[in-house]
């Protein structure tokens, strides 16, 4: 079967290819694709993302301890991806970037309360989680214990979320925003663009990028504002920056994400002269 398959992609490859429908196959002297260490890009189309400030808005899934502090759960198995990406850092710039040039923001929070933990089955890495007692809470209607737990944002964003410009939805709960009301506060604000960054990449940061597109979202991916688990034989950041690539609008590097929300400030200026 294999060997029927395999050359049945690669002709159906080449022969978009020979018709110009794929320009971005790489050639000696190619810039790099927005993979944080250079990874020569797919021979897949880029579509043109032209911003409008109007529909445009920055989601960031999970910018908590548990993920991207050394002091997490998490950190033995997401440390060294989050380092080597310095998501902490490319988070941070498109906090800075979003709030700089008045775009909305929007946080997915994870969080667990007593009662999810008398789930009946759960999949591999729920277990792992609960276990953990990752992103808990003692109540949805208590902040006891909140500060600085696992479950708390990173320290240097929280004057960012905490900015008026920032909507936090309410918690999902497995991956995706089907379970939160993340996509009913985007529709309401007029917002079908969606710059996408936060934690984890191949987990609740690919369950959202499926969930918008499906829901109608033009979705922008930042590669390097996101990292993910790295277990011996498996890496959890290569398995999402595959799907990044062939499933969003486009995938961008934090500079070209904060330079193209920069330009909406200029575009905007340009307009009201």
């Amino acid at each position: 079967m294999k060997s029927l398959v395999i050359p049945t992609v690669l002709g159906s490859i080449l022969a978009l290819a020979a018709a110009g429908v794929l320009e971005t196959i790489d050639e000696p002297g190619d810039p790099p694709s927005a993979h944080p260490r250079g990874k020569a890009d797919a021979p897949l189309p880029s579509p043109e993302i032209v911003l409008d400030p109007e529909r445009v808005a920055v989601v960031i899934t999970d910018p908590q301890n548990d993920f991207l502090s050394p002091d997490g759960v998490t950190w033995g198995v997401v440390g060294k991806s989050v380092v080597a990406n310095n998501t902490v850092e490319h988070i941070g710039q498109l906090f800075r970037a979003a709030h700089a040039n008045a775009v909305p923001v929007f946080v997915s929070p994870h969080y667990y309360y007593p009662h999810d933990h008398g789930w009946k089955f759960e999949g591999a890495l729920e277990l792992v989680m609960h276990d953990l007692g990752m992103f808990d809470r003692p109540s949805a209607l208590s902040l006891d214990g909140f500060e600085g737990s696992g479950a708390d944002w990173l320290e240097p964003y929280k004057s960012y979320i905490n900015d008026e410009n920032t909507t936090v939805t309410s918690p999902h709960k497995v991956y995706g925003p089907e379970t939160n009301d993340l996509v009913l506060q985007l529709r309401k604000r007029g917002i079908d663009q969606v710059i996408l960054g936060g934690m984890s990449a191949n987990l609740c940061t690919e369950s959202h990028l499926r969930e918008l597109l499906e829901q109608g979202f033009e979705v922008i991916v930042v590669a390097d504002a996101t990292a993910a688990a790295q277990l011996p034989g498996y890496d959890g950041y290569e398995a999402a920056y595959v799907n990044f690539r062939f499933l969003a609008s486009a995938v961008w590097s934090t500079n070209t994400a904060v330079e193209r929300l920069g330009s909406l400030a200029d575009a905007s200026a340009r307009a009201s002269d």
